[in-house]
């Protein structure tokens, strides 16, 4: 395996924007590449600065194309595989927490750095069948945003990024995670003002 994933690297370094496309794909789906989509963004970004958003988009392209394939795999038959294996209850529980929660759920673990648990919440999303919409929305906003704090970290500290996001990387992630809910809270809190204010004029 570790032959596999020397190659897989190899491969997208020469490759560029498109490796590390087809690694965040692969991370983000059937394989288990811990740290290599996060390793080459900031390899990359260190090699050519100017590159920084090409490939912050290609790392967060391919993670939601690989979370998307997994999505579906849980809708397709993932309930039927989780009542095999858990208790009824227990799983009727889950199903009902995720879907009041869903998009948070998904949301929170896509921008933690590793080894924080991810495809589990993303193959759940499928299983409660959560919004498509608000899936994809939810899995570009937290990779995007994990990526691209990656890379403002290597055109900040060149190679030395690696070694702040070790120290300070959970940190940094559950900041984000607050900007972010902060921001989520203010748009609900701005909707519902909104939608009162038009239905008084309607009626």
């Amino acid at each position: 395996m570790s032959r596999f994933v020397n190659w897989v690297q190899a491969l997208a370094l020469m490759l560029g924007a498109p490796g590390l496309f087809l690694v965040s794909f692969l991370d983000s789906s059937v394989l288990s590449l811990p740290e290599i989509a996060d390793l080459l963004v900031i390899w990359m970004v260190t090699q050519h600065k100017g590159r920084l958003l090409i490939y912050v988009a290609s790392a967060t392209v391919g993670s939601v194309a690989g979370c998307l394939l997994l999505y579906y795999l849980g809708r397709k038959g993932g309930e039927a595989l989780m009542r095999r294996r858990f208790h009824a209850a227990s799983v009727d529980r889950t199903l009902a927490a995720f879907r009041r929660h869903g998009v948070m759920a998904v949301l929170i673990p896509s921008i933690l750095p590793p080894p924080a648990p991810f495809k589990i919440f993303v193959l759940l999303a499928g299983v409660a069948d959560i919004s498509v919409t608000r899936f994809t929305i939810a899995i570009t906003i937290g990779r995007g945003a994990r990526y691209l704090v990656e890379g403002l970290l290597a055109v900040w500290y060149g190679e030395r990024a690696l070694a702040y996001i070790h120290a300070h990387g959970r940190e940094a992630s559950l900041i984000v995670v607050g900007l972010l809910a902060v921001a989520m809270v203010g748009y609900l809190l701005w909707n519902r003002r909104a939608s009162r204010i038009m239905g008084r004029f309607q009626s």
